[in-house]
């Protein structure tokens, strides 16, 4: 028989402490991948309105004196 038919059909069952441990790998990942995500837009928010801030004050600033020059 074709061995990727006898590996379908015939998979063995995981034992109750496996299958615990599946759903909570699972659980904690989707969690930590939520964290991530979240952590990520954050990220890009602050830096979007850092970067607008400094866009702000470079505006507003005046323009710098030139230095003046020593009489001699």
């Amino acid at each position: 028989m074709d061995d990727v038919f006898i590996n379908t059909v015939f998979q063995p069952k995981p034992s109750k402490q496996e299958t615990k441990a599946d759903v909570t790998t699972k659980a904690a990942r989707a969690i930590i991948d939520h964290e991530a995500t979240a952590r990520e837009a954050k990220t890009e928010r602050l830096r979007a309105a850092r970067l607008a801030q400094e866009e702000a004050a470079v505006a507003d600033a005046p323009a710098a004196k030139k230095p003046r020059k020593k009489k001699s």
